[in-house]
C-alpha cells in the first residue's frame, strides 16, 4: 500500500514511518521539518503541496498525524491552530476524496475530552472517560482537533471515505507540565500515568497500523487509545480519596519496587481513559501497561 504520513518528522512519525516500511508498504512522509523519515518538506496548509503529494506518489491511504499540539499554545497564534489543524485536515480530506484515496486515519487526542471542570479537579470521584462523552474542549488545541474529527465524519457520511479517528492518550517524551507531575522524577510521573492516561509511542504507532488494516471494514469510528487501566468504574471514588491504596490492591508488589527507586504514587487519580472499544471493535490493545512497567523496573533495578 502507498501511504502518505503527515507529521513524519515528529515523535510518532519517526516511529510509525519505519514500522510501516518494515511491513512492506511504500511510505511517504510529509512534514514542514526535514528528517530521515520525511520525504516531502512542506505543510498540509499548502493545498498544492498536498494535491501533488497524493497524485505524484499514487497515494492509497493517508495517516494524518501532523498537527500543532498543546505545547504550541504558548508559541503560536490561534490562527495558526486553525490553519494547520482545521484547514490542513480539510485539504487532506478534500484531496483524498477527489483523488480516490481509500483509507484515512486521523490522529486525534484524548485532551479534547477534558473540559474545564475536569481540568480543575476537586471532584468526589474520578471521571471514567469513554467515547460516549460529549467533548467540550478547554483550549484552541482541543477545539481544532475536535473540528478535525467532525470533518472526518462529514467526509465519511457524505462521500464514503473510510476514516478511523484515534484519540491517543499521552505518549510525548517531554517532561509533564501538569500539577500532578512528580518534580523529582519524570520517569516516575510517566510510570504512574500508565495506570490511566498514557501509552508508549510504539503502541501509538501500532494502533495506526491496525487502523489502516481495519478502516475499510469499519467504515468510520472513533477510538480512545491508551494503556489498559487495571481499575473498574467501582474504583472511581477510592481513586480520588486514596489512589496508592487502590493501586496496591491491584499490584501488591508496587510499593516495594517503588520504594527501592525512591518513587511515589499519585495521591489521587482523577481520570481514567477506557480503551475497551478499541479492544473489542478495532482489535487493538496496547502491549505495554502498568504491569509490564513494574516488571521492567524490577528487572532493571
Amino acid at each position: 500500500m502507498r501511504i502518505l504520513v503527515t507529521g513524519s518528522s515528529g515523535w510518532l512519525g519517526r516511529t510509525l514511518v519505519p514500522r510501516l516500511a518494515d511491513l512492506g508498504h511504500d511510505v511517504f512522509g510529509l512534514d514542514p521539518a526535514p528528517a530521515p523519515t520525511t520525504h516531502l518538506v512542506g505543510s498540509v496548509v499548502d493545498r498544492e503541496r498536498v494535491r501533488a503529494a497524493i497524485a505524484d506518489f499514487g497515494i492509497e491511504a493517508i495517516v494524518h498525524s501532523g498537527a500543532l499540539h498543546k505545547p504550541h499554545i504558548a508559541t503560536h497564534r490561534r490562527e495558526d491552530f486553525i490553519a494547520v489543524n482545521v484547514n490542513g485536515t480539510f485539504n487532506l480530506l478534500e484531496e483524498a476524496a477527489i483523488q480516490g484515496v481509500r483509507r484515512f486515519i486521523f490522529t486525534s487526542t484524548t485532551s479534547l475530552m477534558i473540559n474545564r471542570e475536569i481540568r480543575a479537579g476537586g471532584a468526589a470521584r474520578a471521571v471514567w472517560l469513554t467515547e460516549e462523552l460529549a467533548p467540550a474542549p478547554r483550549n484552541i488545541y482541543g477545539v481544532t482537533k475536535l473540528a478535525g474529527e467532525h470533518l472526518c465524519r462529514l467526509y465519511h457520511e457524505e462521500l464514503g471515505l473510510a476514516v478511523i479517528v484515534l484519540r491517543t492518550a499521552r505518549f510525548f517524551p517531554e517532561a509533564d507540565d501538569m500539577a500532578h507531575a512528580i518534580a523529582q522524577s519524570d520517569a516516575n510521573t510517566k510510570a504512574n500515568e500508565m495506570l490511566s492516561r498514557r501509552l508508549t509511542v510504539a503502541d501509538a504507532a501500532e494502533s495506526h497500523v491496525v487502523a489502516l488494516e481495519k478502516v475499510e471494514e469499519i467504515g468510520f469510528d472513533t477510538f480512545i487509545i491508551s494503556a489498559k487501566p487495571p481499575f473498574s468504574p467501582d474504583d472511581c471514588e477510592a481513586l480520588v480519596r486514596d489512589a496508592p491504596a487502590v493501586v496496591a490492591h491491584y499490584f501488591p508488589d508496587y510499593p516495594e519496587i517503588y520504594g527501592r527507586l525512591g518513587w511515589t504514587m499519585f495521591d489521587r487519580i482523577d481520570r481514567i481513559y477506557d480503551p475497551a472499544r478499541a479492544a473489542t471493535r478495532l482489535g487493538f490493545t496496547c502491549r505495554t501497561d502498568f504491569r509490564r512497567v513494574l516488571d521492567d523496573l524490577r528487572e532493571s533495578a
